[in-house]
């Protein structure tokens, strides 16, 4: 009971201090960049903020590859010559510029240089970076010039990392059953067998029957990727807190995979069924509606895979931030006593939406990997026999 009574103290104190923290100097805070900012794609991997005694902002970042395709130039350098877009690079072809970030998307444009103070056509954006004033290199058609972008960005250095973690989590579970043959399952070994057990036994044997062994490596890799990238979007310190599934490329990605493994192992029966669906009156075949929609729902049903995930996932990250952004917004505006009154109540439903995260997390897994197998179920049944 003592315990449980220490515990709201110091939930008070840490939202107190916090506040008192933020509110020696009062700044503005811009909730929609700070929350856009931590659930969006960027070229480097923000980790902290920090003051020094003339109260100059220093920001503590990895700066990830940038990698470019200019007019058939290819352009590596580090993230790290933007300073966080207060700067430039000169390349082979054009000078680069990191724009947007916050409420826009962050991109890579080609800039020149412009005089101090020269009048802007009407036409052309103008850019000032550093001390510098920049206007973007247009084409014929007045649209702004940009390389193919295929930099290492936060999302993708974030995928290696789980993926490299998984690896390792795997092979040493791997290892341990070669040790402990015959044994009881120890450790790492109980947790891996009880959610490989999970997914054959709950999820893909109930739906694929006799097709389980074909198209369980696949969806064991699915559901392990996405449950693990999910958990590690909710732990706040490098190397996780990048928000992988939250991203709607990767999700499509997913998605694509099991459209293509759907439709490319579709037997006969399956394909029959679209273009000449059973049970339907002849005019509805004739005019053709119902092959038209059921065509239709071959490409949503991966569509709506890719939005589930990345919307839910998404949502999660956004609320626990507002939560947290409420605190800074009320103590700047109202003070640091109503700052620090709302602070508690800020962090215990933070702490109650992270709790909830979690199950979150594990149930867009198991919904992602059972509607792959129950697509792919549709795809490769065997007709009935006829009585």
């Amino acid at each position: 009971m003592k315990r449980l009574n220490i515990l709201p103290i110091l939930l008070m104190l840490f939202a107190f201090l916090s506040v008192g923290c933020s509110s020696a100097e009062k700044e503005e805070v811009d909730s929609g960049k700070i929350i856009i900012g931590h659930v969006t794609d960027s070229h480097s991997w923000h980790i902290l903020d920090y003051k020094t005694a003339d109260g100059e902002e220093h920001p503590v970042a990895i700066n990830l590859p940038i990698i470019l395709i200019d007019d058939g130039h290819l352009e590596v350098f580090s993230s790290k010559r933007f300073h966080h877009g207060h700067a430039v690079y000169q390349g082979k072809k054009h000078t680069y510029a990191l724009v947007g970030g916050g409420l826009e998307k962050e991109e890579i444009v080609c800039v020149e240089e412009v005089l101090q103070g020269a009048a802007a056509d009407s036409e052309t954006q103008q850019l000032h970076i550093g001390d510098k004033n920049y206007a973007l290199v247009t084409d014929a058609e007045g649209n702004a010039v940009k390389p193919v972008d295929i930099s290492i960005t936060k999302t993708a250095a974030a995928i290696m990392i789980a993926v490299a973690l998984l690896l390792v989590i795997v092979l040493v579970t791997a290892k341990q059953y070669k040790k402990r043959a015959g044994q009881a399952p120890h450790g790492m070994q109980s947790l891996i067998e009880l959610l490989v057990l999970h997914v054959r036994d709950g999820i893909v044997e109930p739906i694929l029957g006799h097709h389980t062994n074909r198209f369980l490596p696949y969806l064991l890799t699915l559901f392990f990727f996405i449950f693990f990238c999910n958990i590690l979007g909710l732990i706040p310190i490098f190397p996780a807190g990048a928000n992988i599934t939250g991203n709607i490329a990767v999700t499509a990605i997913l998605a694509l995979i099991t459209f293509l493994i759907t439709n490319l192992k579709g037997n006969k029966h399956y394909w029959k069924d679209i273009f000449n669906t059973p049970g339907v009156p002849a005019w509805l075949k004739i005019f053709p509606l119902m092959p038209l929609v059921e065509l239709v729902g071959v490409f949503t049903k991966p569509i709506v895979l890719m939005i589930r995930l990345f919307a839910n996932m998404t949502a999660g990250h956004i609320v626990i931030l507002g939560f947290v952004v409420i605190i800074f917004i009320l103590s700047n505006s109202l003070g640091m006593a109503v700052g620090g009154a709302v602070s508690v109540v800020s962090v215990v439903f933070s702490v109650f939406i992270s709790l909830l995260e979690c199950l979150v997390a594990y149930i867009q897994a198991f919904v992602f990997t059972m509607l792959s197998a129950l697509y792919i179920s549709m795809a490769v049944e065997e007709p009935e026999p006829e009585k």
